[in-house]
C-alpha cells in the first residue's frame, strides 16, 4: 500500500500541518456541540495516529479550548479555523478537521452520527448510514 500523504492549515495561513498516514473512521457529525464549533450543519472529522500527524509552522499560533476533562479544540487564534481535536483519554490519536486539509483525500466517510439531534433545517441525502447518537464498530 502506498504512503498517504497530506497537507492542510487554517484560513489566514499561519498554521500548517502534514499528515503521513491514512485517515480513519471518517464520519459527519451533527451533534449540537459540532454545528457550534465548525459554525454549519455539521462537522466533518477523521482520525489520524498521532505519530503520522505535525505541524509545519504556526503550531504556537493554537488556541485550545476544553470542552470538558477529556477533549481539547484547537484553533488558529488569528482567523479562528479549528484545525484539530485531542482526547486525553486517546493520547495516539489527532482528530482532524478535515475542511482544513488541502490535499485531494483518497479515504471517505463512513457514516452520520447524532443525527437525532441535527438541525431542523438540515436534509440529509446520500445511502451512508445514519445514527441517533454515536456509532463505533467496537
Amino acid at each position: 500500500m502506498e504512503q498517504t500523504n497530506y497537507q492542510g492549515g487554517c484560513l489566514c495561513g499561519r498554521v500548517r500541518f502534514e499528515i503521513t498516514g491514512e485517515i480513519r473512521d471518517i464520519i459527519y457529525c451533527h451533534c449540537s456541540r459540532c454545528r457550534k464549533a465548525q459554525g454549519s450543519a455539521f462537522a466533518t472529522n477523521g482520525n489520524v495516529d498521532a505519530a503520522h500527524f505535525r505541524f509545519l509552522s504556526g503550531e504556537h499560533e493554537l488556541t485550545t479550548y476544553s470542552s470538558d476533562h477529556v477533549q481539547s479544540k484547537y484553533f488558529c487564534n488569528h482567523c479562528g479555523s479549528p484545525i484539530i481535536s485531542r482526547r486525553t483519554d486517546q493520547p495516539d490519536t489527532v482528530r482532524v478537521r478535515l475542511g482544513t486539509i488541502d490535499s485531494d483525500i483518497t479515504e471517505r466517510p463512513e457514516a452520520h452520527i447524532f443525527v437525532g439531534s441535527k438541525a431542523n433545517w438540515e436534509e440529509i441525502s446520500g445511502r451512508l448510514p445514519q445514527f441517533d447518537n454515536f456509532h463505533s464498530d467496537g
